[in-house]
């Protein structure tokens, strides 16, 4: 899942070939595009979602934020295509990415 709305893939976030990027990925992988994801501090934001296998070895969605260069798209690509989470061991460069985004709350009732 790609973040592209408020901050992300905006010229917000400047230097970054934010379509580039998105065409890259699909390129490679099945990829959702969402409005914001309610973490701008972190633009530009990729959520990478585990495959079935990935899921059956108890594998949850990898955040990575600040993914703002080509480079640290290819790292997400060559991830992704060794099986990604839950099957391929998260590279030590896409570590400095990865961030736990905060619990959203729901409303109180009125």
């Amino acid at each position: 899942m790609v973040c592209r709305d408020c901050c992300c893939g905006s010229p917000k976030v400047t230097g970054v070939d934010h379509a580039a990027q998105t065409a890259r990925l699909r390129a490679e992988m099945p990829v959702r595009v969402s409005d914001c994801l309610d973490v701008c501090d972190q633009a530009n934001v990729i959520v990478v979602q585990p495959s079935a296998a990935g899921r059956a070895a108890g594998a949850r969605p990898v955040w990575l934020g600040l993914v703002n260069d080509a480079d640290a798209t290819e790292d997400i690509v060559t991830w992704v295509r060794a099986g990604g989470p839950g099957v391929a061991p998260l590279p030590d460069i896409l570590d400095l990415y990865t961030f736990t985004p905060p619990r959203r709350r729901a409303d109180p009732p009125a």
